[in-house]
C-alpha cells in the first residue's frame, strides 16, 4: 500500500536530521520516491527506508557544494519534473595493509551491506590503475540509487608517491564509531532497527563521506597530481561524494539543452560497448583551499571538487525474455567520466585544463 510521504517512516527519518519540514517537503518535490521506501510510520525502521534516506541527503548535500547541478536541479523543479537519482560515486585508497582505518571501499561496505546493498559488478579501471565496483539494493534494484566505488592502487605508483600516499592518509581519523559499528550489525542481522536507532545511524553512515584526513602540503599534492589526478582529488575531497546521477530519457538532448543555457558541460556523450548505456556530466566544482608551501606558508589554489553527471539506460530482454533495465556501467564510459576532475598543477593555467575541471 502506498501512503503520502508525511506519513511515512522516511519522512520521519529526514525530519529529524534537517529540523525543518519545508526542506524535507522540498527533499519530496524535487526527487522520485521511490514507492517501495513510503512505508507507514513505525516504530520500525527497514534497511530500504534508511538507505533511501541516506540517498536524499547524500544528493542535496552534493547539491549545496555543486552550482550547476542546484541550477539544473532548480530548472527542473519549476518545470514540475522530478529528478530520477540513478547513482552516486566515491573514491577511495586501497593500501593493503592492517591499519585503524578501514581500508579502501570497506569504509563503504561497512555501511551498504547493512543497508542492504549488494555487489553486482566489478569494473577495471586500468588507464587511472584503480578498480570500480558498484552496489546495487536488493531490495528494489531499479529504483534505489546504486554506488559506484573506485578504489585506487597505490602499489601501481612509484616509491615516491607511495610514500606520499602513506604521508598524507596517516592522519586519517575513523568515522565508524562502536557505537555505529554495533547499529550496523544489528541491522545487517535483522534487516531493521528501531526509529530511535535509525535516526541515531542515519547520520553516523552520512559522516563517512567526508575527508577523515588532514589536506595536503602543496608539494604532496603536486607529487600525487604528476602520477595521478584521482589520487590528488582524494587528497582534498577524501571519500565525499564524487558526483551524483540524475537518469534522463534522452541523454544527448539534455547535454545540448544545458549547452545552449551557457552551462559547462562535458563535450563527448559517453556510450558504453554495447550501446545501452549513455553518459556525460557537467565539469567538475573548483573549490579554493589553503596549503602549506615549502617555507610553511600557506599557499592559495583552486582545485576540482565534486559535480553532477546524467545518463540514459535502455531496456532489454533478458534471458528468460523479461522486459529489464540495464542498470551496468562501463569501464570505457566510466574513465572518460573521471576526466571531469582533472586538474592542471596548481598555479599553471591552460584553456585545456580548464575545460576538463
Amino acid at each position: 500500500m502506498t501512503i503520502s510521504a508525511q506519513h511515512s517512516n522516511l519522512h520521519q527519518l529526514l525530519l529529524s536530521h534537517y529540523g525543518d519540514e519545508a526542506l524535507v517537503q522540498r527533499q519530496f518535490a524535487r526527487l522520485e520516491v521511490p514507492a517501495s521506501t513510503l512505508r507507514p510510520a513505525a516504530a520500525e525502521v527497514s534497511r530500504l527506508e534508511l538507505a533511501q534516506a541516506l540517498n536524499m541527503l547524500l544528493f542535496e548535500g552534493l547539491l549545496q557544494q555543486v552550482a550547476t547541478g542546484r541550477d539544473y536541479v532548480a530548472d527542473a523543479e519549476r518545470e514540475g519534473v522530478k529528478i530520477c537519482f540513478d547513482h552516486g560515486a566515491v573514491r577511495t585508497v586501497r593500501l593493503g595493509r592492517e591499519r585503524s582505518f578501514p581500508d579502501g571501499e570497506t569504509l563503504f561496505t561497512s555501511v551498504l551491506l547493512p543497508l542492504g546493498y549488494q555487489q553486482t559488478g566489478t569494473y577495471p579501471l586500468a588507464r587511472i590503475k584503480m578498480t570500480g565496483r558498484v552496489y546495487t539494493h536488493i531490495d528494489d534494484a531499479e529504483q534505489i540509487a546504486q554506488f559506484f566505488v573506485s578504489e585506487l592502487h597505490p602499489e601501481q605508483f612509484s616509491p615516491q608517491f607511495q610514500q606520499t600516499v602513506d604521508a598524507v592518509l596517516a592522519t586519517s581519523r575513523n568515522p565508524l564509531s562502536d557505537e555505529v559499528l554495533a547499529l550496523l550489525a544489528k541491522l545487517s542481522a535483522q534487516g531493521k532497527l528501531g526509529m530511535d536507532e535509525a535516526k541515531r545511524l542515519l547520520p553516523a553512515m552520512l559522516k563517512c563521506f567526508a575527508r577523515h584526513h588532514d589536506l595536503p602540503t602543496l608539494a604532496q599534492y603536486e607529487t600525487l597530481k604528476a602520477e595521478s589526478a584521482e589520487m590528488a582529488w582524494i587528497s582534498t575531497e577524501g571519500n565525499a561524494f564524487n558526483h551524483a546521477t540524475d537518469r534522463v530519457s534522452d541523454v544527448v538532448a539534455t547535454a545540448e539543452r544545458q549547452r545552449q543555457l551557457g552551462r559547462p558541460i562535458k563535450d563527448q556523450v559517453e556510450v558504453s560497448r554495447n550501446g545501452r548505456v549513455r553518459q556525460t556530466a557537467f565539469r567538475a566544482v573548483k573549490v579554493d583551499y589553503q596549503l602549506q608551501g615549502e617555507d610553511g606558508q600557506p599557499v592559495a589554489v583552486t582545485l576540482p571538487g565534486s559535480f553532477y553527471e546524467f545518463i540514459s539506460r535502455d531496456y532489454f530482454a533478458d534471458e528468460a525474455g523479461q522486459r529489464k533495465l540495464d542498470l551496468t556501467f562501463d569501464s570505457g564510459n566510466a574513465q572518460g567520466i573521471f576526466k571531469m576532475t582533472e586538474a592542471v598543477a596548481p598555479g599553471a593555467a591552460s584553456d585545456e585544463a580548464a575545460s576538463v575541471c
